[in-house]
């Protein structure tokens, strides 16, 4: 039984990051966090590193889990992602992305490239 947001959304980022496995993903990273914010998902993609935010709904009541990836927590995303990069000297790999992965009752999507650079 998931007793709080917290441990739902350890749960679901779970669920995506095996999921994401599936796909051929390598996790590098679960839960990154800095000064500047936080990644739920960090991987690797066809030597492509990949900066993954995890939004889960039960129903649309909210609408759908990628709607709520905003403006405001793209950007912060993308100010951690390049915090990362440097700090683990990762940026001979010279590709990287943003992808969602929504989580809607029991059925998952991925949306790769959610978002661009700010």
């Amino acid at each position: 039984m998931i007793k709080n947001n917290r441990q739902k959304g350890s749960h679901y980022e779970e669920v995506a990051a095996l999921y994401l496995q599936q796909q051929g993903y390598r996790i590098l990273e679960k839960n990154y966090r800095c000064k500047l914010g936080e990644i739920d998902l960090i991987g690797l993609d066809n030597n492509a590193v990949v900066f993954i935010e995890v939004k889960y709904r039960e129903k649309t009541t909210y609408g759908h889990p990628f709607f709520a990836v905003t403006k405001k927590k793209q950007r912060t995303i993308y100010q951690v992602a390049n915090y990362y990069l440097s700090e683990k000297k990762l940026s001979y790999y010279g590709s990287y992305r943003f992808d969602v992965v929504g989580i809607l009752g029991d059925k998952i999507q991925l949306l790769k490239n959610a978002f661009g650079g700010m």
